[in-house]
């Protein structure tokens, strides 16, 4: 009797056109994706601009009838670049809103706290606003997909590069005490221990906040160093500039990794980081202006939200394409298993931000190469692209 009742029960949810092992956040109309931002701290200049351009591409894709018949649906929670808040934003996508699947997160240790409950009810990882080498090394590899190089690998190569063409010997580094800092932190610890021409000869901690640098900058200068590492938030980064603009040291060099790459630093004030390098995976999209198809998305961003799509704007693009062409790829029969293998086969180049991805069963970073650019006449400018 109990067998006939429990057969009964299933031919039921089959007539009823339900399956009896529904795939979390994904129904017959909709697929739920979460994400966990920085929408009011010290990187909301990276989350907000991202967040905009991933809803203004959802918006597209379910206007033409969504993928496969599902529409997205983009649930964002603002964590403040807090890791408490972050890990209680994640309990509620996880466990309350039952997300498919996290796009664009930002924050390395956010992720990192995240990873745990996501990987126990097989969350998906896309893209991260976090490029720390920990987002496809920690928890299950199958689940994550990153933008590519990392900060180590990014800062390592600017470095190098930098030093062998100014024959520069001493290094230094200011940076914040996250798991983000303490990457670059140790790119150029290393590089100097590896290098024996080179010379560490001063790092300075700060907090994520800090406004005053001249102490610092002052104990730096005294030390001699040639180039400066920078591992902080945009504002601290600009207001860094302009500290060591306005003390007349204006034979420094600075470079800042992925997270410092911001049409915005390009931009500052008074032109006070005029000749700041960046290493990072993909150049500014003010370089490609003269691209068609990159001139109509700018156009639709600023029509849309009224300003310049930033590079929090073009990583959000990037991220949201990435997970897109993986449901397409994944077929109308949705799953996790599906869509994990389905990302594992993408290779294709978008013509808005001239960035080429490549994903299979090796490799999960989804860029390759290392562009160095540097800000000139407001703007970042490509010099290099290092392999």
């Amino acid at each position: 009797m109990k067998k006939l009742l429990t057969l009964t029960a299933a031919l039921l949810l089959v007539a009823c056109g339900e399956s009896a092992e529904q795939v979390r956040g994904v129904t017959d109309t909709e697929i739920i994706i979460g994400g966990n931002h920085d929408m009011s701290g010290p990187f909301a200049t990276f989350s907000v601009p991202g967040t905009r351009a991933a809803q203004m591409m959802i918006d597209e894709v379910n206007s033409n009838g969504g993928i496969h018949g599902r529409t997205i649906r983009y649930i964002v929670e603002d964590h403040a670049y807090q890791v408490p808040r972050a890990v209680q934003n994640n309990n509620k996508l996880v466990q309350s809103d039952n997300v498919f699947a996290m796009l664009l997160s930002l924050g390395t240790p956010h992720n990192l706290a995240s990873f745990p409950l996501m990987d126990r009810n097989n969350v998906p990882n896309i893209m991260p606003l976090a490029l720390s080498g920990q987002m496809l090394s920690e928890g299950d590899f199958s689940r994550r997909f990153a933008f590519g190089a990392d900060y180590y690998e990014a800062i390592t190569a600017g470095i190098d590069h930098i030093v062998e063409e100014h024959s520069l010997t001493n290094l230094c580094v200011m940076y914040i005490p996250s798991d983000f800092g303490e990457e670059v932190n140790r790119a150029v610890q290393d590089y100097t221990a590896a290098n024996p021409s080179m010379r560490l000869a001063e790092a300075t901690q700060h907090r994520q906040d800090e406004s005053e640098f001249t102490g610092a900058l002052s104990r730096l200068r005294a030390a001699n160093c040639e180039l400066i590492a920078l591992a902080l938030a945009v504002r601290p980064i600009m207001t860094v500039a302009a500290t060591a603009r306005d003390m007349g040291w204006d034979d420094v060099k600075f470079i800042v990794s992925q997270a410092g790459f911001h049409t915005v630093i390009a931009a500052a004030p008074g032109g006070s980081t005029e000749g700041m390098y960046a290493a990072s995976g993909w150049p500014d999209i003010e370089e490609r202006r003269d691209n068609p198809e990159t001139a109509a998305w700018i156009s639709a961003f600023e029509a849309q939200y009224g300003e310049f799509p930033s590079t929090g704007a073009v990583l959000g693009r990037i991220g949201t394409e990435v997970m897109i062409r993986g449901l397409e790829a994944a077929g109308p029969d949705l799953t996790t298993e599906s869509f994990l293998a389905a990302m594992e086969t993408l290779d294709y180049s978008d013509p808005v931000t001239g960035v080429d991805v490549l994903i299979n069963a090796e490799k999960h970073g989804a860029t390759s190469g290392i562009v160095l650019s540097q800000v000139r006449d407001g703007r970042w400018s490509t010099i290099d692209v290092l392999e």
